[in-house]
């Protein structure tokens, strides 16, 4: 079989499907879990940032060690693809644990956030790491693997769509408490609402159905915070209590246009239908993929030569700084547009049309990077995207709450650029790969690899704890609404220049990136030859 030709559509296909799966994972987790933590499962900021952290570390091991078994795996499926069969479930199972509330003291919550959050880790490496491997060795075209990363990008970028256009939706559908709502007008726009609880639920969220008006309670003694008109409250209900609310800003309220979700019940439950989904998109993954470059016949196993010729990759060690900086970006923003849009622009359920937007973006942006790259070179693409997607976000920062139309337009525009970020990144993996297979005569592919996912995660990992500590700086509380208001600013920053500032970073540090267009038609002319002689 020959491993230079190009690879079926419908394989390329059962490929991406598999980057959907884990972006399922991947973006519900950098989107929802942070205000999940601290808006519904009630933990502080801080102690979320250091938890996003700390869980990290271990990633730099497990993503390794993962590399390692993946090079030296031999089963009938191949190296790679068996990975993808037997943690397809598990990981499902476990993202669904990381979004269910169970009832535990402060210090029991934070055990078990820890407890899950580390095995989602460990299990979507144990998922990620073949998977991005397989690419590799689908073919051993660079061209045509450009081509696969585009449509693994495709892939990526909706399932990141179906998540975080569909979840909030999802929560509102499972979440809806129903209980009986009174509502009398006391002035144009201003209403009095009642809410009588049919039963039990620790945390509701009311608003209105377009988030415009404010409420403040009506009778104080069951407030929970200072009273401050927000555009919706958050508290927990008791069967049988009435809560009262003076609610002003819209006119012809009526009890259908005003919503009480219990967040714990629809995020629980959403997760469950997002995890069944992704386990499936998995297992075809694996059913319609096939390995087809295998290492030098005359390879024997020796680990300390695969790190020795690891560390000695050049273009490895650039990419592997690369890819964390840019996943620091790229973490940053989608891990603060819920609490962006919540909090400053008062309107949830308008982030998932914003997701939904970038997404589209996204996906135009990873069918151009072949294109392009054929146009600019990997290398020349990849810094005028970094510089491009950075400069434009940090216009974030002069937009109001009713500038919805640019703050739309600045993040399409910037992520239809940032696209391009791991649609590179994973291809080039597969040039380090080669690189070192025409320096050094041995091909680690999953080691190699290793470094896409731990820089995936840690750089997650760092971006949540940026998030963490910028809004701890601004005293922010998820269950305080007073609080909220006095970390607007933190917000705005994290939406814009913070994250802005590490393109930049990484764009100086790709001009060190060595594999030029030409290098790698030098390199893939040479290993072709010495595969047809073996």
């Amino acid at each position: 079989m020959e491993i230079n030709n190009k690879v079926p559509l419908k394989e390329k296909i059962g490929y991406a499907l598999g980057d959907g799966a884990a972006n399922i994972a991947w973006r519900g987790v950098a989107t929802f879990l942070f205000i999940f933590y601290t808006d519904v499962f009630g933990l502080s900021p801080v102690t979320v940032g250091v938890l996003f952290l700390v869980a990290r570390f271990s990633d730099g091991i497990s993503d390794v060690l993962m590399g390692v078994i993946g090079d030296r795996t031999n089963s009938k499926y191949g190296k790679f693809r068996p990975w993808i069969l037997w943690t397809a479930i598990p990981l499902g199972v476990i993202l669904s644990l990381l979004f269910t509330s169970p009832e535990l003291g402060d210090n029991g919550k934070i055990v078990y956030a820890y407890i899950t959050y580390i095995f989602f880790t460990l299990l979507y490496t144990a998922n990620n790491i073949p998977y991005g491997a397989l690419m590799a060795v689908m073919t051993g075209n660079d061209k045509e693997r450009t081509s696969i990363g585009s449509f693994r990008m495709a892939g990526a970028f909706a399932g990141g769509m179906l998540v975080q256009g569909a979840l909030l939706f999802l929560v509102a559908y499972f979440g809806n408490v129903e209980p009986t709502i009174k509502v009398s007008q006391l002035k144009e726009d201003t209403f009095n609402v009642t809410v009588t609880a049919s039963k039990d639920v620790e945390h509701v969220n009311i608003k209105t159905e377009d988030g415009i008006a404010t409420f403040v309670w009506d009778d104080i003694d069951k407030s929970n915070d200072e009273n401050e008109p927000t555009n919706g409250k958050s508290f927990t209900m008791q069967k049988g209590e009435t809560y009262a609310f003076i609610v002003t800003g819209e006119k012809d309220i009526s009890s259908d246009n005003i919503s009480i979700i219990d967040q714990k019940q629809g995020y629980s439950k959403s997760m469950y239908v997002m995890s069944a989904l992704l386990a499936l998109l998995m297992l075809l993954t694996f059913y319609f993929t096939k390995e087809r470059v295998k290492p030098p016949k005359d390879q024997k196993s020796n680990l300390g030569r695969d790190f020795k010729d690891l560390i000695k990759n050049t273009p490895w060690v650039i990419l592997l700084i690369i890819g964390l900086l840019f996943n620091i970006y790229n973490s940053i923003k989608q891990g603060i547009v819920i609490i962006y849009f919540t909090h400053y622009l008062n309107d949830q359920l308008l982030s998932a049309s914003y997701l939904v937007g970038l997404m589209l973006a996204s996906i135009a942006g990873a069918f151009i990077t072949a294109p392009l790259s054929k146009k600019f070179g990997k290398r020349n693409l990849f810094i005028y995207a970094l510089v491009f997607s950075g400069a434009v976000n940090a216009l974030l920062i002069f937009c109001n709450q009713d500038d919805i139309g640019a703050i739309f337009t600045i993040g399409i525009i910037s992520e239809f650029a940032s696209a391009i970020f791991p649609t590179l990144f994973f291809v080039m993996l597969g040039d380090a790969a080669d690189y070192s297979e025409w320096k050094n005569g041995r091909r680690a592919t999953g080691l190699i690899y290793s470094a896409g996912s731990f820089a995936t995660k840690f750089g997650g990992g760092i971006a949540g704890a940026i998030i963490g500590l910028v809004l701890g700086a601004f005293h922010y509380n998820g269950q305080d609404t007073s609080a909220i208001q006095g970390a607007i600013p933190g917000m705005k920053m994290l939406m814009s220049w913070i994250p802005s500032i590490v393109t930049i970073i990484a764009a100086v540090i790709m001009l060190l990136y060595p594999l030029t267009t030409e290098k790698m038609e030098e390199i893939t002319s040479d290993l072709n030859k010495r595969r047809i002689t073996e």
